[in-house]
């Protein structure tokens, strides 16, 4: 029997399933990444916690219950207790070149979409974070978690809208403007819940700085690195796969026929079924096994065939398809 040639359709079944084996190898960029995000969520209830205690130091307890119960008494002129999950931290304890003390704060946002660089304002990283923390989850659903990084250093274009997009509306985000996640459903909303605090004021948190001391900042800030490296070691992770997927596309131009591609699936210690990747159009339809091919053939020449009749045949080689 003649070589199969390559064409279009094969290469890209040996390009989905290579490339579906890079994703789920354990490799050091792998490891790294899981390993990034499983510290940012031991970090992340603790952090809180302690955050809480900080914005309670400011905020007692009781003071907010008072005006609650103002509030009900009252309305609206003591609507002055709400929840937030963000929150400026500030101490005192660094000096300046004429030593004086001077006051040292950042913006620290707990939510999924929070900023992750002190910038009270969201960027393109806090989709980033939000995409690789649930990537097992919105791949599940279809959606593409690694856009971002795979269009690392690219201008923005259509196709990256497309995926970011479709990535927030799976996981719940109400919308692309700051803190629009408060409004969040589903994964954006359940993620947010358990880190909300009472604050007192109605202005936003840029106006009251919460202090702190020295020792708490920076724990605050090694969180906010943590969530940080998040991005940063899945950005290396798939980087990694990228560079091998681009050599893998060269390969596979040059590749004249099938076994070739089987060859080199066996190199990299994949292994895949010949018989299945030539059986196996586009459209998923086994049409090169002979029987199936006759039935479906006699079919299309049989013009006199009654409906029940062409209901039967095409069934029958349906049947014989999945087999």
């Amino acid at each position: 029997m003649s070589k199969i040639r390559m064409n279009t359709e094969y290469r890209n079944k040996f390009y989905n399933r290579i490339k579906d084996v890079f994703e789920k190898e354990e490799t050091q960029e792998q490891q790294a990444f899981l390993q990034a995000r499983e510290s940012f969520n031991h970090l992340q209830k603790s952090t809180f916690d302690l955050a809480k205690q900080v914005v309670e130091r400011s905020y007692p307890k009781e003071d907010v219950a008072t005006l609650r119960v103002f509030k009900k008494k009252y309305g609206d002129p003591c609507d002055v207790v709400a929840k937030d999950k963000c929150f400026y931290f500030a101490h005192n304890e660094d000096v300046d070149d004429e030593g004086e003390s001077k006051e040292t704060k950042s913006h620290f946002d707990f939510g999924l979409y929070g900023n992750h660089n002190g910038q009270e304002y969201g960027s393109e990283d806090t989709d980033h974070f939000a995409h690789a923390y649930f990537r097992e989850e919105l791949k599940a659903k279809d959606c593409n978690p690694d856009i971002i990084a795979q269009q690392s250093g690219k201008d923005n274009n259509p196709h990256k809208t497309k995926y970011v997009d479709m990535c927030n509306k799976a996981l719940g985000k109400s919308g692309n403007s700051y803190r629009n996640d408060d409004d969040g459903i589903g994964m954006t909303k359940e993620f947010n819940a358990p880190f909300y605090a009472d604050v007192i004021g109605t202005s936003y948190c840029r106006s009251r700085a919460i202090a702190c001391t020295k020792d708490e900042y920076n724990i605050f800030l090694a969180w906010r690195s943590a969530k940080a490296k998040v991005v940063s070691t899945h950005q290396t992770w798939i980087n990694s796969i990228m560079k091998q997927c681009d050599q893998l596309k060269i390969g596979l131009k040059a590749y004249r026929y099938l076994s070739e591609g089987i060859e080199l699936a066996k190199e990299l210690g994949i292994e895949l079924d010949e018989a299945e990747l030539v059986r196996t159009n586009s459209t998923g339809l086994t049409i090169y096994n002979p029987s199936n091919l006759a039935s479906m053939i006699k079919g299309m020449k049989n013009k006199e065939q009654t409906r029940e009749q062409k209901i039967y045949e095409r069934m029958k080689y349906e049947k014989q398809a999945t087999n």
